[in-house]
């Protein structure tokens, strides 16, 4: 983080990623919301619930917290009719939807929907026309349906490659920073690790193209309280062999040990990158909230 930049308020999201009938859904984000967190999200993957009736149902069983596509795959949504879904969602929701946008990554998910996958610069060209299309549309005041924020519902851009690194700098109120990238030999979104030091590149690089420096987000892909750090990382270890030890427990996206050692990474990765606003996946949403309760004001 830049050194003349104070540190913002951290904020703390779950991605609800699991199926459910109504009211165990409704239950679930009660939950989320008893636990302190600040962001209800929803992914957008097939087999998933579908983001935006879930959001809906979401905001009917809470009073706080925001909502979040964390992120829609652009690929599988035609802008025009993408912006009616926003600008309903935000009606219904009074006002708290944030908008999370990404380029997809799972080619499987492409072919099983019919949808072309293209390449990674097709599927970043196809990006940047969602989002400029998006606020074209959602920011005209003779848009209809009308969202409720204004100037416009924050958007937030996913992805660490360099033109979506460019096209977040020009337009996200939201930075969100994947600590893992696709492998690009699989069709099925295996992630292989980004290591501390290459995410210390990229967020460099993001820096270089922003005026003025959004939120920055990172997603959590395991949170585990234990005093044996080497018997949880080593699964981990196992299906990513190029992985030392070493680099495995300094990975960003990994919050293994004591409540003192999770709480001190997550300041540590504060001010190293500037990360105030973490996400996690749902199975560890019982398990961060003690963090949430230790670095609350902090």
């Amino acid at each position: 983080m830049p050194q003349s930049l104070s540190p913002r308020p951290f904020r703390f999201g779950v991605n609800l990623m699991t199926s459910a009938p109504a009211d165990e859904w409704r239950a679930k984000c009660r939950r989320a919301e008893e636990l302190g967190y600040d962001v209800i999200l929803v992914p957008d993957h097939l087999g998933m619930p579908a983001p935006f009736p879930a959001l809906v149902a979401a905001a009917e069983a809470t009073e706080r917290v925001r909502l979040g596509t964390f992120v829609l795959n652009a690929g599988l949504w035609n802008p025009t009719l993408l912006a009616r879904e926003v600008a309903t969602t935000d009606a219904l929701t009074g006002g708290r939807l944030e908008l999370g946008l990404g380029a997809g990554y799972v080619q499987a998910e492409h072919d099983s929907a019919g949808l072309p996958f293209g390449t990674p610069g097709e599927r970043v060209d196809h990006l940047r026309r969602t989002v400029e299309e998006l606020r074209r549309l959602l920011e005209s005041e003779s848009y209809q349906p009308r969202p409720v924020q204004k100037p416009r519902v924050p958007l937030l851009i996913g992805g660490n490659g360099d033109r979506v690194l460019r096209l977040t700098a020009e337009h996200a109120d939201i930075a969100a920073f994947g600590g893992a990238y696709p492998d690009p030999k699989s069709t099925t979104g295996r992630l292989v690790p980004v290591t501390a030091e290459r995410l210390d590149e990229r967020v460099a690089r993001y820096h270089g193209f922003a005026t003025e420096p959004a939120e920055l987000n990172l997603l959590l892909q395991m949170v585990t309280v234990t005093q044996d750090r080497e018997a949880v990382i080593q699964p981990l270890l196992d299906r990513v062999p190029e992985l030392t030890l070493d680099q495995a427990l300094a990975l960003p996206i990994l919050l293994i040990g004591t409540l003192e050692q999770i709480t001190a990474q997550v300041l540590a990765q504060r001010e190293r990158y500037g990360f105030s606003y973490l996400t996690v996946l749902e199975p560890y949403m019982e398990a961060f909230a003690p963090v949430i309760e230790e670095l609350r004001g902090k």
